[in-house]
């Protein structure tokens, strides 16, 4: 069975001991506490969960879907059947190992928008919902700590002795946040006019084949702020230098996902999607974003497992007579605000690519890969790509534009809007996956914005990169 890549932004502990290492004295009160330097210097690499959400399967929403796919893999809706996001497909030949280990030399994509063919400006709703993480005891009571020594080791004497509500919301980030690149316009080489980050990215991929009025915008628009409520002993927290919360909040990803997507079909008012679903605020048109504040992943019941910046994915549910009962795909993404200092100092630098990880890399990165494979292969045709293999090391074999590159030296290509400087993250171009020479993005390149990322393709890999 193949294993699908949601585009994940993984950082990973360098050993098994550094928690013991460096978590604070243990007591009931601030046992789950961490340093807000704990995840200083981390290894970024992407993780691989399965497409539509933890619940897909047992929906029975999309054997029929992933059916249809099979029988019609090149249309003009894709997936045919399906009531989703505007898309379009194409296809390339270069020999290639595909997921099942056999030979392939024809593969297929499906990218968010009209053809680049088309003279056209397709504008995509994009709703962001804001995302408040309630830390409540084990008996579902709302938690509160007494900022101590321990868990608050920089507080001065007037903070220590607070009491302090584990409550982590993502208000104070949100204008920035859609102020940012991904929604705003700069000016870029691949476009004649300014434009939003990803859509440079898309028009310089396709170089000459993309018409001049040819682009793909998202319009941002702020929905209402949803709640998830986590138990004790299912998240990590550090708390502010002053002993506000909180400085960045670790979350297990099973129980993320589980409060994050719909179990039921239809969805109800139990989790965050299944809110904003009911509600209507987001709808299977759009690219929808729900925004976190510092908040990462863990896997494994583990902290040194971790983390997680951010995912795209789907919510897959069934459909019914006012869609013509065709499955419904809600395309989605996790993204988390990434507060400068956290994963390494606020400065970039050439010798430690986690520096330059801050703002709204984790967002780009997701929005980047949503456009490019929006499904995330899930019928193992469509953005499927020959196994590759990027300079440091990294094997995939899907058209995840952001994974390439978040592991090299300097990944984002920081973009000042309003005096403030943004950091999305640079991204691999189509030619790449294609493993095309010479390239036909813009300037014969193969990753943009920053075109020196990737100089040259992989070398053709055995499967699963010979592993």
């Amino acid at each position: 069975m193949k294993k699908f890549a949601l585009g994940f932004l993984l950082v990973t502990l360098l050993s098994v001991t550094a928690f013991a290492q460096n978590a604070p004295v243990q007591t009931t009160q601030d046992r789950d506490a961490l340093p807000n330097n704990y995840l200083a210097g981390k290894q970024v690499r992407y993780s691989h969960p399965a497409p539509g959400g933890p619940y897909a399967a047992q929906k029975h929403a999309m054997t029929a879907a992933i059916a249809l796919s099979k029988t019609a893999t090149t249309t003009s809706t894709f997936p045919p059947g399906v009531d989703s996001l505007v898309n379009f497909t194409g296809n390339y030949s270069v020999p290639g190992i595909n997921y099942n280990g056999k030979p392939n030399d024809h593969w297929h994509y499906s990218i968010v928008g009209n053809p680049p063919s088309r003279n056209q400006t397709t504008v995509i709703n994009a709703p962001v919902i804001p995302v408040t993480i309630d830390m409540l005891n084990a008996d579902g009571t709302p938690r509160y700590v007494i900022t101590n020594s321990r868990n608050c080791p920089k507080c001065t004497p007037s903070e220590l002795g607070k009491k302090v509500r584990l409550l982590s919301t993502p208000q104070p980030f949100t204008a920035r946040f859609l102020s940012s690149p991904v929604f705003r316009k700069s000016t870029y080489t691949s476009s004649a006019i300014p434009t939003q980050f990803t859509d440079a990215v898309q028009k310089a991929e396709f170089g000459n084949f993309g018409r001049p009025e040819w682009h793909t915008l998202l319009q941002p628009s702020l929905k209402t702020a949803r709640r998830m409520a986590l138990i004790e002993g299912t998240y990590f927290y550090a708390l502010n230098d002053n002993g506000t919360c909180c400085a960045f909040v670790l979350v297990s990803d099973t129980v993320f996902s589980g409060e994050l997507f719909p179990p039921t079909a239809p969805p109800d008012n139990s989790t965050v999607i299944g809110q904003a679903e009911v509600a209507g605020d987001i709808t299977t048109k759009d690219i929808s974003t729900f925004f976190f504040p510092n908040v990462y992943l863990y896997s494994n019941n583990n902290p040194n497992d971790c983390c997680v910046l951010g995912y795209h994915s789907f919510d897959v549910e069934p459909g019914d007579a006012s869609n013509g009962n065709r499955t419904r795909f809600y395309v989605m993404n996790y993204s988390s605000w990434i507060s400068p200092g956290l994963f390494a100092a606020p400065t970039c630098s050439t010798t430690d690519p986690e520096n330059c990880f801050q703002d709204v890399t984790a967002h780009s990165h997701e929005i980047a890969e949503t456009f490019n494979d929006p499904f995330v292969g899930f019928d193992n045709i469509h953005n499927i790509t020959p196994f590759w293999k990027n300079p440091a090391g990294q094997c995939q074999d899907l058209l995840e534009d952001g994974d390439v590159i978040e592991d090299l030296p300097n990944p984002t290509y920081p973009v000042t809007i309003n005096g403030f400087a943004y950091h999305p993250q640079t991204e691999a171009l189509l030619p790449w996956f294609e493993f095309k020479s010479p390239s036909f993005a813009v300037h014969g390149a193969y990753s943009y914005p920053n075109e020196t990322a990737l100089t040259s393709l992989s070398p053709p890999q055995k499967f699963n990169c010979g592993r």
